[in-house]
Formats: structure tokens, sequence, C-alpha cells
């Protein structure tokens, strides 16, 4: 379903937040709101929900005004998602995602069985967490139950507002990863508020930049990087516009095997035949341990080995992360693990190189 804004003008009293603008985001695509604060992107996404009302110009949902919808029946067909969640805290994470369906009056089964597929959905187990309460989970299992709220009913239309950014970085960068896959397999049109512009070059299909109530610039995350439309976007997107491309690309897809070794006590396994110098070393249960310098003559030794779970990253972390530890560490290879520190391959810098050149794709 296509959103439209018409010439949408809002004002409070002599001040413009929204000067009316017009634009039309695409059916099933993530489109990205950001800009600096007071730039008019938290108030745009509302006029969809209708929680802001325009001064003028209107709004238009797959070609019909949203003001020829009451309000609440338009709401319960858009899903919402805020930064602090909004979880009601005297109801179970079960009653927090039913709720719309049973305003809607399905059946109690059509409901129970809906909350246990999202719940699996965002990486929650519906036996575990079903039954906690809103002050029983982390920030980033709270806002895991906010967006399967959000899809509880199954709307065309997410709107996202700023909803991760009060949760610490490694959360954050997971939920912007299951996110993505959520998206990937759901294909909704969403409409997605941050400040953060590593965040929205990420996530974004397209990205709406704003300053001031007017569009600066709307188009896809690698056209707004390599060709900046003015002085201000430049300054916006940052100096290092080309190490932000890296940011599109995720460490799984440039995930390579490595050469392992498993030490189990005292006791080492089979060296692999086409391991180089270093060997990364896991426990029986594949968990990372560190690596192993091999050189020099003799039976391999605990006391060579080097911790690395503070070089190790995740597989959904982007090129631009990997990089970033690579540097900081001098290392030219660093351990890609999963959420419970299970080797899954290596990253190289060799893989990164070239990788955040420009593309000539792009445009409105």
């Amino acid at each position: 379903m296509t959103i439209d804004f018409r010439a949408v003008r809002k004002e409070y009293g002599a001040h413009t937040v929204l000067d009316s603008l017009t634009l039309t985001l695409r059916s099933h695509e993530l489109t990205v709101l950001v800009g600096p604060s007071g730039s008019g992107k938290s108030t745009l996404l509302r006029t969809v929900n209708r929680m802001v009302a325009p001064t003028s110009g209107q709004v238009f949902l797959g070609g019909k005004p949203v003001d020829s919808w009451r309000p609440e029946e338009l709401r319960r067909g858009i899903g919402y998602v805020i930064q602090n969640v909004g979880l009601f805290p005297h109801y179970t994470v079960g009653k927090n995602v039913a709720i719309v369906p049973q305003l809607l009056h399905w059946t109690k089964a059509r409901i129970a069985s809906r909350v246990d597929d999202l719940l699996r959905l965002v990486g929650l187990d519906p036996a575990r967490y079903a039954s906690r309460y809103p002050h029983e989970l982390s920030g980033g299992e709270a806002q895991r139950v906010g967006v399967a709220r959000a899809l509880a009913a199954d709307p065309p239309i997410m709107l996202l507002d700023e909803p991760f950014s009060a949760v610490d970085p490694i959360t954050r960068l997971r939920l912007q990863g299951e996110f993505l896959a959520i998206q990937r397999e759901l294909h909704k049109t969403v409409l997605f508020v941050t400040h953060d512009v590593d965040e929205a070059i990420r996530l974004a299909d397209r990205i709406v930049l704003l300053d001031k109530g007017r569009i600066v610039q709307f188009d896809t995350p690698e056209a707004l990087l390599e060709r900046p439309a003015d002085p201000f976007a430049a300054q916006f997107l940052g100096s290092d516009r080309a190490l932000k491309r890296l940011t599109r690309l995720s460490v799984d897809h440039y995930l390579k095997k490595g050469a392992s070794v498993v030490l189990d006590g005292a006791n080492w396994g089979p060296f692999p035949e086409d391991s180089g110098r270093f060997v990364w070393v896991v426990d029986p249960a594949g968990r990372l341990v560190g690596s192993l310098d091999r050189q020099g003559a003799g039976v391999p030794s605990t006391e060579r080995i080097s911790p690395s779970d503070d070089i190790a990253v995740l597989p959904e972390a982007s090129l631009r992360e990997a990089l970033s530890v690579m540097v900081g560490a001098g290392a030219r290879t660093i351990p890609v693990i999963d959420g419970e520190r299970r080797l899954l391959g290596e990253v190289r810098l060799t893989d990164i190189e070239g990788a955040g050149q420009p593309t000539g794709t792009g445009g409105s």
C-alpha cells in the first residue's frame, strides 16, 4: 500500500514544522525519515495515523485519504512502534500482543495461534515469554514485543518512531538485523524515523532527508552517499561517506570458513591440513576460545592462545563495524560468532577492500 503526502503543511502558531511536503512512498518498501532534531520527522510520520492533523494538505493510503477513516479504524490497520514501546504494564506479553486482534473480534484460537507465531518471529519463545509481564523483560525483549504487537493484525503499513534508540548498541544492532529479516519475509510498507544516519543507511530501501520541515533529498542510500543534493546533505552525511557504504553490507555475506582446532581440557584435536600460522581455537561445543599462533616447532601450547572475544563480531554486524574492529586490533582477520559464542567463521580485510566503492546505482 502506497503512502502519499500531498502538500502537507503543519503549523503550530507562527512556527512551521512541515512546509508543504509532497512525497510518495512505494508499497512494500522500508522508507526512513532522517534529519536533525526539529526537522519534522516524527510529525510527518504521525500524520499517517492521524495522531497529527495537517494544517493543510492531505495524506493518502493506497489512494484513499486518511481522514476518510475513523481514527480508531485507521489505527487498527497500521502497526505502530515507538521508542519507549508503550506496553501495558498490567497485561502479560501475550495479552499485549493480542490487543488489536481482540478489538477486531478474532476467535480465541486464532488469537492464541497468532501470538505464538509472532513471538517466534521476533525471536521470543512463547512458552517462556507469553505469560511474562513487561517489567520482567529487558529493553531489547520489550522492543521485540512491541514489534510483535504492531504486526498482530497483519497491517499493510508499519510506522516506527525511533524504536531502537533506547537500547544498548549491541542489542540495537541485533534488533536492526532481526527487523530487516522480518521485513524481507513480510514485505510491509514501512515508515521508520531515526536520528542515526548509520541506522538509516543500514535499514532503508529509500531515505528522506529532512531539514526545517522541507525535503532536502529523497533517494536510495547508495545514491544519497554518492551524490548528496547540496552542502547540507553532504555535511549531514559526514565526510566518511565511503565508509558509510560499508554499513549497507553485512558480515554474513562475506563469511569464510577459517581454520579451527578443538581444545578439550589439555587435549588438542587434529589441526586442519590447510591451516596457516594462526588458527581459531574452540571448545568441544564449538565456542570460541581464542586464536593460536603456531609459529615454532613442538607441541602446541595453551600459553600461545590469545583471547579473541574482544575482536569477535556477530554475523549481522556491518562491514564497517568489522573494519573498525580490525583497525582497533591491528588485525587482518577477525572471528565471527553467534549469540552463544560459537565460531561461525571469519571475515578478512581482503573481503572488505573494494566493498565500499560506489555502485553507480540509485535515484529517486
